[in-house]
Order: structure tokens, then C-alpha cells, then sequence
């Protein structure tokens, strides 16, 4: 299969998850893009809206389509790193010895936390403590879970999809930068049109629907996440979406006078990977064989917002992400001179 027909296949699949999904989801066509988008880029997204906008049934859907083990932890105060990752614990065993009868005895064995799955939906995250949410870096860094000096790996694929509140923070901890700066999208979900609720109450008050179909399993996942990073991406793209990540700092050449004015903190180096890779995925998905100044722009919103980090007076003025992620790219020429 040549270079034409892998994206031809590439576009299909992701096609034919769209429409299997949209059978249970109702809107959120760009959020569902988005998520296959991290799926297929080997990263994470942490999802924030209102509760009842469909976040955790899409999660649930993600898992029936792709044909992967998904596990739900429902984050809580009380919740504590062993119930997340697992821990070590003492089984009996019944063991014959010579001249007498049967004689027990014990020995260690690592029961695993249910971040083993292919897909882990981690339910309103900022609910738990930082010591709780801290058990999530290095799963979803390293792909890896160490307990008492011995490292396990993870299934592959590995991506883990956490919601979050933003209107109710009350008793709740808000994630660290180091957390946020390791889920590759974040997204929002808006409320549905009139149009759409309809809809939700029609597929939800009336006969229960038909079950989802399998529309592609772990092999074949791998094989797109393979494909995703061989699409070409010239030199002065990837300088395109180095720039717009420079420019959410204060303090460089390109910092925008928004920047400079209400920004603690812009885009670590993860933030133009994230643009790259999104901007690559986005062009295999629509079955072409590059991407472009458009791909690595569709992506700047969702790659960017969790990584913008307001001073006093971007708090004070209720500056938002999203506004200095478009000045950004009002801002910065898609080519340079």
C-alpha cells in the first residue's frame, strides 16, 4: 500500500468512527475530532464543561467503537494513589509438603488499579487531592506505573481522558501546571442547540438503540498512530507552530503586546510537539499526504489554552486563554519577514 492509498484508509477509518460515534453523541463533531486527534497522537485531553453535556458518554462510546478495555475512576476526595495504580498485596497459597497435610503460606503479588486499561476515563479529576493526582504523571508520561521499585507497563494504546467542573470549584484542587502540561488537548464542551437537545431526548426516552459496532481494534490503532507521524510537515510549518508557541511567552521577539501585558507563563516545548502532531493527524485525517499553516492553526486553541498561565492583572481583568491564544494567531505571520 502506497503512501495515497494508507491516507485514503486513514481518512475512512476516521470517518467511519465519526458517523459510529455520532450514533450515540449528539454534536460535539469538532470535540470528537479532537479526541481521535489525541488518540492517534499517543496523547492525553483533559475534557472541562458543565455536568450532563455528554463528556463521560462519549468516553464510554470511545471505548465500545475502538474495541479497547476502558476503565472509570471517579475521582474524590477521599481517593487515594494505591486505588488508582494498584498495590502490593498478600495472597494465601495452599502448598503440599512431604509427611504432613497441606500447610498455607503467603507471598507478594501487585494487584493492578484500573489505570490499567486502554482507555482511562479519569471523572472529574480536580476533585482529589494533588498527592492523588500526582499517581497520574507517570502513567501518562512514561506510559509506565512503579510500584515498590518494580515498573509495569501499561496496555498500548494508553490514553487517558479526564473531565473537570469549571463552574463548581468549591472543595475541589485545581491541577498543577506539571499535570496540565502533560495532557496533549484541552477541550471544552459548550451547551447543545435546541435542535440537539431534541435529539438527546429522542435517543434517550425512546427504544434503547442498536449497539455500537467495532470500527477498528488495537492493531490498527497502532498502525495509524504509525502513519500520523510519517505525513511530511516542511520546515517552515514547523517553524510556523514553533513561533506561535514562542509567542505565548513574555519576554521573547514575538510575545504579543497581550502577552507581555497578562501572561505569567506561555508554552513549555510540549505545546509546539502538540501543534506538530495535531498538525499532522488533521492532514491524515482529511487524507491528504502534508500538512499546512491551516492543520498546525486548527490545532492552536486546543494545544495552547492549558498551557497559558495569567500574571495578577490577567486575572484581575478575566483575561481568557482562548483570547490570547487568537491574538496570538491574529498576530504571528504564517511566514516570517
Amino acid at each position: 500500500m502506497d503512501a495515497r492509498e494508507q491516507a485514503a484508509w486513514a481518512g475512512g477509518v476516521v470517518r467511519a468512527l465519526r458517523e459510529e460515534i455520532g450514533r450515540a453523541i449528539v454534536g460535539h463533531g469538532d470535540v470528537v475530532h479532537d479526541v481521535l486527534v489525541c488518540l492517534f497522537c499517543g496523547g492525553h485531553a483533559l475534557l472541562e464543561g458543565v455536568p450532563g453535556l455528554g463528556k463521560t458518554t462519549l468516553i464510554k462510546t470511545l471505548g465500545q467503537v475502538l474495541d479497547l478495555a476502558a476503565s472509570r475512576i471517579q475521582f474524590t476526595p477521599d481517593l487515594m494513589p494505591a486505588d488508582i495504580i494498584g498495590t502490593n498485596v498478600l495472597v494465601p497459597e495452599e502448598t503440599q509438603s512431604a509427611g504432613a497435610g497441606a500447610e498455607t503460606r503467603r507471598h507478594v503479588r501487585f494487584q493492578r488499579g484500573p489505570v490499567f486499561a486502554h482507555i482511562v476515563l479519569a471523572d472529574e479529576i480536580n476533585r482529589a487531592t494533588p498527592k492523588t493526582q500526582s499517581a497520574l504523571l507517570e502513567a501518562m508520561q512514561e506510559q509506565t506505573v512503579t510500584v515498590a521499585g518494580t515498573s509495569y507497563p501499561l496496555d498500548q494504546p494508553f490514553i487517558v481522558l479526564a473531565t473537570q467542573n469549571p463552574i463548581e470549584m468549591e472543595g475541589t484542587y485545581p491541577l498543577p501546571e506539571a499535570q496540565l502540561d502533560r495532557f496533549f488537548f484541552k477541550l471544552t464542551l459548550g451547551y447543545p442547540s435546541g435542535t440537539e437537545i431534541a435529539a438527546i431526548i429522542e435517543r434517550t426516552t425512546g427504544e434503547p438503540p442498536e449497539p455500537l459496532r467495532k470500527v477498528i481494534d488495537a492493531d490498527g490503532i497502532r498502525r495509524l498512530k504509525s502513519l500520523v507521524r510519517e505525513v511530511p510537515l516542511a520546515a517552515h510549518v514547523r517553524d510556523y507552530a514553533i513561533r506561535l508557541a514562542l509567542a505565548t511567552r513574555p519576554g521573547t521577539e514575538t510575545a504579543t503586546e497581550l502577552v507581555g501585558k497578562y501572561v505569567r507563563y506561555g508554552a513549555s516545548p510540549r505545546g509546539p510537539q502538540a501543534l506538530v502532531l495535531a498538525a499532522k493527524a488533521n492532514a491524515l485525517f482529511d487524507g491528504r499526504l502534508n500538512a499546512g499553516f491551516d492543520d498546525v492553526r486548527a490545532a492552536a486553541r486546543q494545544a495552547l489554552r492549558h498551557r497559558v498561565l495569567f500574571n495578577f492583572e490577567g486575572e484581575a481583568e478575566g483575561i481568557t486563554p482562548e483570547q490570547v491564544v487568537d491574538d496570538v494567531l491574529e498576530k504571528v505571520p504564517a511566514a516570517e519577514g
